[in-house]
């Protein structure tokens, strides 16, 4: 896996996770936000991970934990993952998981590599994009947001490459509000 590397966006932790703030304090939605973004990291041993963000505190954990650093300047999920895909393909590259820090459950994440092309892993909810897997080399256009599942697979299909989406697995949880957080049955003090 020499030439496969795994690209994370990560926020600032003190601004993180603001949706979670009617049952979490400022805090513990900064500690939760960094427990879940290093579970994704460990997740990744054995590949090249590269922490794309804007803030110098997530920047120095970054480094803390082996991971390379690419700072995002103009900010938003998009941009970063736009971002963050030219400069890895720079590194030689040749394909890339690019998945939220926020997974619940990122084991066994590495194995996205298998599939050829395009990998395109939906929120359980088939409405966020968890995770995109990738070549470098192609000319992806990021529809992070709302709805942003059926925007990633149709720009997806625009290219004579192989397209899997993989549904129903562990990969679909993620934390973006209070339900998540009921859902995933773990109370926060697993989770932080």
């Amino acid at each position: 896996m020499n030439n496969y590397g795994v690209l994370l966006p990560v926020k600032s932790f003190d601004t993180a996770k603001a949706r979670l703030a009617s049952v979490l304090n400022p805090s513990e939605r900064a500690a939760l936000s960094r427990s879940l973004a290093e579970g994704v990291i460990r997740a990744c041993a054995g590949v090249s991970v590269w922490v794309i963000c804007e803030d110098r505190e997530v920047e120095q954990w970054a480094l803390n934990l082996g991971a390379q650093v690419i700072h995002n300047d103009q900010g938003g999920l998009n941009n970063a993952a736009q971002t963050g895909l030219n400069a890895i393909a720079k590194e030689g590259i040749e394909k890339v998981l690019i998945t939220h820090a926020d997974l619940i459950f990122p084991e066994d994440l590495l194995r996205l590599f298998q599939y050829d092309g395009i990998v395109l892993v939906p929120d359980r909810h088939n409405d966020g994009t968890n995770i995109i897997g990738l070549p470098s080399n192609i000319d992806f256009s990021f529809k992070y947001g709302p709805g942003s599942f059926e925007k990633h697979k149709a720009e997806a299909e625009k290219f004579s490459i192989p397209l899997s989406v993989i549904t129903n697995t562990n990969f679909g949880f993620d934390i973006d509000n209070p339900n998540d957080l009921l859902e995933s049955k773990l109370s926060k003090d697993d989770l932080i």
